[in-house]
């Protein structure tokens, strides 16, 4: 039986989404952080997109100086990207493709195809003693060229598996048992994230590789019938039974 507990990263992101769709400064995203943490979060997982279509610059500053657990920084590989990343200094950057016409990020990063851009900035980021991860899909030659690139740990993007139902969402299980399974094998750290709810985590968190899951729209989503820490504690307990804890 596994035994090592998961890391759960609260992403808040659309607290912030629902703040702007109306203007001013209420729902705050930095008091949802806070309850995450009260609530039993391991970590604390906002995107700072180009558009700032939700996570704003000052929300960045605040997380910084107010939550107590690790933020983890998620971000496009751009020179402006990396400028306040490597002045705030977060515990961890998770790099991810990115498009403004995309109502969510769609599909893992091309490590392969994008490997000399993406190698121009990983370095930097570790310099500045930011963890760097790589939000990508289960692939082998993925996870190969992160680890190539010196990525600290990749990011298995769960999306198509939990969109998928019957036959297909067993298939793609199997795919991030594979990815996970692979990273171990090459002593790659492997986080897992995008769509993750109650139904979905309990088989994915009984694949033993896999160390740290984030999650946001789920538990921002279902925060609005049961409360925050409610959710984030039922989330809590599906993923340990799928650990067998």
């Amino acid at each position: 039986m596994v035994s090592n507990k998961i890391r759960l990263g609260v992403n808040i992101d659309h607290v912030a989404t629902v703040r702007n769709a109306r203007g001013g400064f209420h729902p705050d995203p930095v008091r949802a952080a806070l309850l995450a943490e009260k609530a039993g979060a391991d970590g604390i997982t906002a995107h700072l997109r180009e558009d700032r279509r939700h996570i704003r610059d000052e929300d960045m500053e605040r997380l910084m100086k107010e939550i107590k657990t690790p933020l983890n920084f998620e971000m496009a590989a751009t020179d402006e990207m990396l400028d306040i990343v490597t002045r705030l200094k977060p515990a961890s950057s998770c790099l991810v493709p990115e498009k403004r016409e995309e109502l969510t990020t769609e599909g893992g990063l091309d490590v392969v195809g994008n490997f000399d851009h993406l190698a121009v900035y990983i370095p930097k980021l570790k310099e500045a003693g930011i963890s760097v991860s790589l939000f990508i899909d289960a692939d082998v030659d993925q996870i190969r060229a992160s680890k190539q690139l010196g990525a600290n740990k990749v990011e298995l993007h769960t999306g198509a598996y939990c969109d998928a139902t019957g036959k297909d969402r067993f298939i793609e299980l199997g795919r991030l048992r594979a990815g996970a399974k692979y990273c171990g094998d090459i002593n790659l750290e492997v986080h897992a994230g995008h769509g993750l709810n109650y139904e979905t985590v309990r088989d994915v968190a009984a694949i033993p590789e896999f160390t740290e899951f984030n999650i946001g729209h789920f538990l921002i989503g279902e925060a609005i019938f049961v409360g925050l820490e409610c959710s984030i504690a039922r989330m809590r307990e599906l993923m340990d039974e799928g650990r067998g804890i």
